[in-house]
């Protein structure tokens, strides 16, 4: 008998992992779910996280816990930082959480160390994002490449690779592909201030963006707002 295809898949339960959720799914992978309570002001997207891990047949769906609230130093993570809604003018955003994808990955490269899986998936887009450093391919490059110094599974040679299936698709080009693999976007949450029943704000940059991805792929946007 084969190996199983095992990957881990880092779900926030936005639109973007969701789909990368979709895709790893696709392509033959025995999907564990992990999303990240790191601090952020609100948890419905964790709650969205759980909704889409089942319905998109996760065989597992763990949340881990690291405070880089405690830190701050984001409109994300500190609400004495105002939220943006004029959207972005340049610069790296306040939105932006200091190592937040670093931390994310590395906890994914524990786990799938754990579980013997050699793919980690996330969805990080260097196209329609916020001008964050760590969603560009030179640091999926480079992550990929510390990981497999780090790990016990890379030196003794059996690589871990980082899926970034989303990084050079525009937002209506990821709505399109996720739709096409069966993705309920209704069960996503997206929105950098959701209310406690995931109602989206409809104005901060990441709402914008979802909603102009909706437009442009000539599809009817089923997010609830507040």
């Amino acid at each position: 008998m084969t190996e199983p295809k095992r990957a881990v898949v880092l779900l926030s339960g936005g639109l973007d992992s969701a789909t990368c959720l979709a895709i790893a799914r696709d392509a033959g992978f025995d999907c564990y779910a992990l999303s990240i309570a790191y601090g952020q002001r609100h948890t419905a997207e964790l709650a969205a996280a759980g909704r889409v891990a089942h319905s998109l047949g996760a065989c597992e769906h763990r949340l881990a816990h690291v405070g880089l609230g405690e830190f701050g130093g984001s409109a994300l993570t500190d609400s004495s930082i105002p939220m943006p809604v004029e959207g972005a003018v340049g610069g790296i955003p306040v939105t932006y959480v200091p190592a937040r994808n670093t931390v994310m990955l590395s906890i994914a490269l524990a786990w799938a160390e754990v579980l013997e899986a050699h793919d980690i998936y996330v969805g990080v887009n260097a196209v329609d994002y916020s001008g964050y450093p760590d969603c560009r391919p030179e640091f999926i490059a480079a992550f990929e490449a510390m990981a497999n110094l780090a790990t016990k599974a890379g030196v003794e040679g059996a690589p871990i690779t980082i899926h970034a299936p989303l990084i050079r698709l525009s937002k209506a080009d990821i709505i399109r592909r996720g739709t096409a693999l069966g993705v309920d976007y209704a069960r996503t949450v997206s929105c950098y201030q959701a209310d406690d029943a995931g109602r989206a704000c409809g104005v901060c940059d990441a709402c914008r963006l979802r909603k102009a991805g909706f437009e442009a792929a000539g599809l009817p946007d089923p997010t609830p707002y507040q």
